[in-house]
């Protein structure tokens, strides 16, 4: 049950000028399911937020924010080096206001810390002493399917076999602010972070 986004679409919806059923006809679904959005027994899927975002015309952000819960993503970065950590993590903070971020050095101690959290998204160096990252990215999604994984690498030839992991993304290093607001706006399971990205 999600209160918050149900009296905000509600809202928005009313704000628009906009019945149930005239909703739910630009939505191409029923008016249940729009009633089962505002009651808030029942949270429409990402794509469907997107498509409402258009439809009501805001900004996307505006309905993760109402529709994710009190809960604040887990986004962790994966790298064997302290100094590329130490680097990255302050600019992830940045973008990702509103995410708890980890870092690890170590690849058994991301693995164990996915097992205990739920990770929303992952940075992951693809060359690490241990385990590799696309090993790791694998084991990640073992632990959940829906870990948004995003490898970081000093080499572009690795991009090929990355994406056939079912990563979402992949950044040359070092990191920049706007490389990690272009992959938010491209994660294959979108949440929200409090930054500018989604």
């Amino acid at each position: 049950m999600n209160p918050y986004f149900s009296d905000t679409l509600r809202k928005l919806r009313t704000e628009k000028g906009l019945s149930q059923q005239e909703l739910a006809d630009k939505m191409y679904v029923t008016r249940s399911t729009v009633v089962r959005w505002e009651t808030g027994s029942r949270l429409p899927d990402v794509a469907m937020i997107s498509r409402l975002s258009e439809v009501l015309g805001v900004d996307v952000n505006i309905l993760l924010s109402a529709s994710h819960s009190d809960e604040r993503p887990n986004v962790i970065m994966a790298d064997d080096r302290k100094l590329i950590l130490n680097g990255g993590l302050p600019v992830l903070k940045k973008v990702m206001p509103n995410a708890t971020i980890k870092g690890f050095t170590d690849t058994s101690e991301a693995i164990e810390y996915a097992k205990a959290h739920k990770v929303s998204l992952a940075f992951l160096d693809i060359e690490m002493r241990k385990m590799s990252g696309l090993e790791l990215c694998r084991k990640l999604l073992e632990i959940n399917p829906r870990t948004n994984v995003v490898f970081l690498t000093a080499y572009s030839e690795y991009a090929l076999e990355a994406w056939n992991t079912g990563a979402s993304g992949f950044i040359l290093k070092p990191i920049t602010p706007q490389a990690i607001r272009e992959q938010l706006n491209n994660l294959r399971y979108p949440f929200w972070s409090g930054g500018e990205g989604v």
